[in-house]
């Protein structure tokens, strides 16, 4: 039983079915040619305009394009799973014992969204190693056989880059190129297969039809312009064009299953789902649009109806104008369900559909929708037409428009009345014609038109401008020539004189070519007032003449005038070639004429040369009739190239061939004068240079630099190398050398280059001779010196050194004059001086040193003149009175000061010997005095000092009373004069308080302005002597005479408490400790008892116990002691006691003594207690004071503050 899969497919989606190579590829076997295996031929029909693609054994992918059929082998009789690709379904069908596998659109259609295949599912077919072609059956005779296929079918291709083979498809590849033709015929399609398949069911495959061929199936459209052959290449290109878009909205491209089926025999599955869509429905209806809405789809299987969701659906609307069987037009693809359908026609019957699609159902296709548009005005007429004219008159014509549906009534004619201003009615009726009249002739009128109907008045046509008639015109003036080419002629002329500026003209332009013998022939005819001329003969003259023409006829020719085409550029001359030797600065070149002269002769040629580098300009080399040309001035050893144009009367050519030519090489030519090279020493000059202008064609190796002091001298070699610079040593500065360089090629020694005279750099110049000095006066000499040798720069300044010592000069003078005078100096004696010469190269050696004595003279002024302290006399004397003068002695100038005169006051001189310290006396106390002085010597007094200011002082004060105010065994307070203990305010007047020590001498112990002194630390019972001194601004004043002031003894130290033990029990005993006696006076004790508030002295005398009787029992008993100093005075004798010891408790009730060293009593407190300091007391004031503020400032704050 022979098989045949069939495919129906679009032509960019082919299944890619792997199978073995094709039969004339792989060598048959015998077993499977004489049939005798399980085998079968599984024929794959290929469809026109598609394309079948197969995976070979090496991996290579072939594909086939239809028509053709691909015998495949089944190794076990039964089908291979085929994996169709998405949007198709594989529908087993047998007709006339012959099986096929037809392959199908389906409503599930492919998307770029959706998954590949899965993992497991082969790719369409399984590559199985059994699966070999088998020998050629003659099935179908109208296929070629297996072993003829023609190779055109058969295309190799690469590998797939993956598995999936739909994977890179684009989205794009799914658009919709033909609605129209697919609505129709895919119904219609539909329903013959549906039909077939029902009969095949129903007949049980009666029919043997084993060796008819099976129908050709139609060929198939391609819905986009994706070229996608199964993922790889290229598809058919579809017959469907792009469709515009006419509603705006969200669009997208339509699924890819609009193709054409064929009449195939298909079988149909026993359960598919239906999608069925309601008529649209028109609303909104106007005349030139109208809104167009439709409910979604309904699916039904089985005959169960279901509402199905809105997304994913795809809505094509098509509209038809010329009845329900006519052509739909396609005009609006998207997901909308209300659209607004723009751009209709008036009055006119319309039938649109809606289809719909999706990638999981089928398409499917509502019922027509009629409506009619509405009425409106009428279209804009066209533009009314002259019939007839005159002078006076115009026939007007027009044709009715487009009613849109109501009867045209009226039309309007409007005129601008001949003015060129504003339309006016002309006419307003029923007819399409109407005359106007009373018109001027040769006159312009401007027309328009508009139709009315019931509904309203249309716009208004174009407009219509006509003339009427009038007279013929004059003849014009003739032509005029503006512009000329060489095939061309550009003329202009002006309207007839006497004609108005309204009238419509036409102009004949009529010329004749010279030598031809056809006469005047027409070469423009319009109503511009200038024309151009193409398609002339060069160089060719041509005669003119101009008619005017109107519409009552032609006027006569204007005169006849004569013009001439330029000529053309000629054609190039040919390639110039070399005469003769090329030599190394010229060559002679020639050349032949162009053959194309451009129509006229040739009047000159241009010769131009360039250097065979590149970036090198051409130059001129020749301008000239003749044909043949020296170039000189050439550079020897380089290339050049030449190429000849020519100039005609039409200008000039392009330029000739090149030609190449190399002259010969020669020695470089001579080189620029060397130069310096940075600055120039004075021993060594640094020389550059630039290679020579010419290196003769060949590289410059070497460069030889030569030298000499002169012209006239001997030239020697300074250097000889490569390099572009050298340095000439060994030279003399300031001095003028002369350079010259030569280079030197292959070809030669070139010549010398100029002279380059350089000088080394100036020296410093020699050391000065010994400058010629001559004493002017005592104090002025003059010095001169001479001008030593510059070393090649002159001397610019002179420095001249002067000093008293040899080794120990300094610069006086520093200028260009070669004579000094040296002013200042010192009488009596002797300078030394030397000179030193300075140029711009630096200063040179100083000279030999000259020495001079200048002559001796008065002395010289006192230059330190000062008043001396009353610390700095030997011998004190009274400022107030006398004023000590100091001085240092001036230079005696060579001659010895023999004394000096002082002025002072009023011009009083005083003239004192030899000295330099002088007491002025007698002066007035406090009084200013201006003093100067002067010496003199045998030759005469020198000037004065200048003078100084010096006062006198006033008198000093005379010294206060002294007198002692406290005494103390060890100090003494002091008090004198009147005024305050303290020196709370400055006080000009100092004292000076000296007391005398023990080797007789008078120091001082105070000095200040205080009037009171406590002079402490003193011994006791002494005798100490005092004197004071007043001090102000005068000076100090006289010592007063001696106090003496004896200090008081001092009183005996306090004891430690007493001791008491008790004896018996009304008596006890109180010790103490001793004194020793003070300087000889006697000590004695004082013992007290305290009993209660009552103190009684119970024992006086020099012993250190006591002992106390009448004791009584339960008595506290307080004993305390202090001694006493007996010592005699005049008055007799004296005690004096010192401070109480602490009391001693005692109490009778206990056999023990108790000692307590308790504080005094109240009393002996109080009486211990010390009197505060004056600093104590004041301080306690100043914390009171700052308590105070501190309390009044919180007050402050917070109450006022706050």
């Amino acid at each position: 039983m022979r098989e045949e899969l069939s495919t129906a497919m679009m032509a960019d989606q082919p299944p890619p079915l792997e199978a073995t190579p094709i039969l004339n590829e792989v060598p048959l076997l015998p077993h499977m040619v004489n049939g005798d295996t399980a085998q079968q031929v599984i024929l794959v029909q290929v469809n026109p305009g598609e394309t079948f693609t197969i995976r070979t054994e090496d991996g290579h992918i072939q594909c086939i394009q239809g028509p053709a059929h691909v015998p495949m082998m089944s190794p076990n009789g039964s089908v291979p799973p085929i994996f169709v690709p998405p949007g198709y379904v594989s529908q087993m069908v047998e007709e006339n014992g012959v099986r096929k596998v037809i392959v199908m659109p389906h409503s599930t259609e492919f998307h770029p969204s959706m998954h590949p295949p899965p993992p497991h599912v082969p790719h369409y077919m399984h590559p199985h190693p059994a699966l070999l072609p088998h020998p050629p059956h003659p099935v179908y005779p109208a296929v070629p056989g297996t072993g003829e296929m023609p190779p055109q079918f058969v295309h190799q291709h690469p590998p797939p880059p993956s598995p999936h083979v739909y994977q890179d498809q684009e989205s794009r590849s799914h658009g919709r190129t033909n609605f129209v033709q697919r609505d129709e015929r895919t119904l219609k399609m539909q329903e013959h297969l549906k039909k077939r398949l029902k009969d095949r069911q129903a007949t049980g495959h009666t029919n043997n039809k084993m060796n008819s061929p099976p129908s050709s199936p139609h060929k198939v459209h391609n819905s986009s312009n994706a070229n996608v052959q199964n993922g790889y290449g290229k598809g058919q290109q579809g017959t469907g064009g792009p469709i515009k878009q006419k509603q705006a909205g969200k669009t997208r491209g339509s699924p890819s299953a609009d193709a054409e089926i064929g009449e195939s025999d298909t079988e149909s599955r026993k359960s598919q789902e239906l999608l069925t869509i309601s008529k649209p429905v028109v609303s909104e209806v106007q005349a030139r649009s109208t809104v167009l809405s439709w409910s979604p789809p309904v699916a039904s299987q089985n005959g169960d109806a279901r509402d199905v969701t809105l997304a994913g659906f795809t809505f094509e609307v098509a509209i038809s104008n010329s009845g329900k069987n006519g052509k739909f037009k396609s005009v609006y693809v998207g997901e909308e369900t209300t659209i607004t359908l723009p751009d209709l026609r008036p009055a006119t019957d319309y039938h649109v559909r809606v289809s719909a699609s999706s990638s999981s159902t089928k398409e499917t296709v509502s019922e027509l929708t009629s409506f009619t548009t509405e009425s409106c005005e009428p279209d804009p007429p066209a533009a009314p037409k002259v019939v007839s004219k005159t002078k006076n008159s115009l026939n007007l014509q027009w044709k009715s428009s487009n009613d849109n549906g109501s009867k045209i009534t009226n039309y309007l004619l409007e005129w601008d009345e001949g003015k060129n201003g504003v339309f006016k009615e002309c006419y307003y009726g029923h007819l399409k014609q109407h005359k106007v009249t009373k018109l001027t002739p040769s006159t312009k009128y401007i027309f328009r038109l508009a139709a009315k109907n019931d509904i309203g008045m249309s716009g208004f046509s174009e407009t219509l401008i006509c003339y009427t008639i009038g007279i013929v015109p004059p003849p014009p003036p003739p032509p005029r020539l503006t512009e000329e080419g060489v095939t061309w002629l550009s003329l202009e002329w002006s309207p007839p004189s006497g004609v108005s500026s309204d009238d419509s003209l036409t102009y004949i332009l009529e010329m004749e070519e010279e030598g031809s013998d056809y006469g005047f022939q027409a070469g423009y005819n319009g109503d511009e007032l200038s024309c151009t001329l193409q398609d002339l003969r060069r160089n060719t003259s041509y005669k003119f003449r101009l008619f005017a023409h109107n519409t009552e006829g032609k006027s006569g020719p204007s005169e006849v005038v004569e013009y001439r085409t330029s000529p053309d550029k000629p054609g190039p001359p040919s390639k110039p070639t070399v005469k003769g030797k090329i030599h190394s600065h010229n060559v002679k070149v020639t050349w032949d004429p162009p053959k194309d002269t451009g129509g006229s002769d040739i009047s000159t040629y241009i010769l131009e040369i360039s250097e065979a580098s590149a970036g090198s300009k051409w130059e001129v080399s020749y301008t000239g009739s003749t044909r043949e040309h020296v170039c000189a001035h050439l550079k020897p050893g380089s290339t050049y190239r030449l190429r000849v144009s020519c100039i005609g009367r039409g200008g000039q050519s392009q330029a000739s061939d090149l030609l190449t030519v190399q002259t010969a090489a020669v020695p470089p030519g001579p080189c620029h004068p060397p130069c310096l090279a940075g600055k120039a020493k004075p021993k060594e000059i640094p020389l550059q240079w630039d290679p020579p202008s010419t290196d003769g064609g060949s590289e410059i190796t070497e460069y030889i630099v030569e030298m000499a002091n002169c012209d006239q001298d001997e030239r020697r070699q300074a250097y000889r190398g490569q390099a572009l610079e050298c340095t000439a040593s060994g030279l003399l500065p300031g001095r003028a050398y002369c350079f010259w360089i030569r280079a030197a090629n292959k070809a030669g020694l070139g010549p010398c280059s100029e002279k380059a005279e350089i000088s080394t750099a100036p020296g410093p110049p020699d050391p000065c001779c010994i400058p010629l000095l001559t004493c002017k006066t005592s104090t002025c000499v003059v010095a001169a010196w001479e001008c030593p040798a510059s070393n090649g720069a002159e001397v610019s300044e002179y420095k001249l050194e002067w000093g008293q010592v040899e080794g120990s000069m300094h610069i006086i003078y520093s200028g260009p004059l070669l004579s000094y005078e040296v002013k200042g100096l010192t009488p009596a004696t002797t300078y030394y001086c030397r000179v030193q010469a300075v140029n711009i190269a630096g200063a040179g050696l100083f000279g030999e040193i000259g020495m001079v004595t200048t002559p001796a003279s008065v002395p010289a002024a006192v230059t330190v003149l000062h008043l001396l302290e009353e610390d700095q006399m030997d011998a004190p004397v009274p400022l107030s009175m006398c004023l000590a003068l100091h001085w240092e002695e001036p230079c005696c100038h060579g001659a010895e000061i023999i004394g000096y005169h002082i002025e002072y006051g009023e011009k009083q001189l005083l003239t004192v010997n030899r000295v330099t310290s002088h007491v002025l006396e007698n002066l007035q106390p406090d009084t200013f005095y201006r003093i100067r002085i002067q010496a003199f010597n045998s030759l005469g007094a020198g000037p004065f000092s200048p003078s100084i200011k010096a006062k006198t002082k006033p008198l000093p004060p005379d010294p206060p009373h002294l007198e002692c105010v406290v005494f103390s065994y060890q100090s003494l307070k002091l008090k004198w004069g009147e005024g305050p203990s303290r020196a709370l305010i400055a006080n000009p007047t100092q004292f000076n308080l000296q007391m005398e020590d023990r080797l007789g001498r008078f120091i001082t112990v105070y000095s200040g302005p205080c009037h009171t002194y406590k002079v402490q630390r003193l011994s006791e019972s002494t005798t100490y002597y005092f004197k004071i001194q007043a001090c102000n601004d005068a000076g100090e004043g006289e010592f007063s005479e001696v106090y003496a002031f004896t200090t008081t003894k001092s009183p005996p130290p306090a004891l430690k408490a007493p001791k008491v033990h008790q004896l018996g029990d009304n008596t006890c005993e109180v010790t103490w400790e001793p004194l020793q006696p003070m300087k000889g006076d006697s000590i004695v004790y004082i013992l007290q008892l305290a009993s209660g508030r009552e103190v009684d002295q119970v024992y006086k005398g020099p012993e250190t116990s006591f002992r106390f009787t009448n004791v009584q029992t339960n008595c506290e008993y307080r004993f305390r002691v202090c001694a006493g100093r007996q010592y005699q005075d005049c008055t007799g004798t004296q005690e004096l006691h010192g401070p109480y010891s602490p009391s001693t408790v005692f109490s009778s009730q206990k056999a023990e003594l108790v000692s307590q060293c308790s504080d005094p009593s109240p009393d002996l407190t109080k009486s211990r207690r010390k009197s505060l300091s004056d600093e104590q007391f004041a301080f306690l004031l100043l914390v009171g004071f700052a308590a105070v503020a501190i309390v009044f400032a919180v007050i402050i704050q917070y109450f006022v503050i706050k």
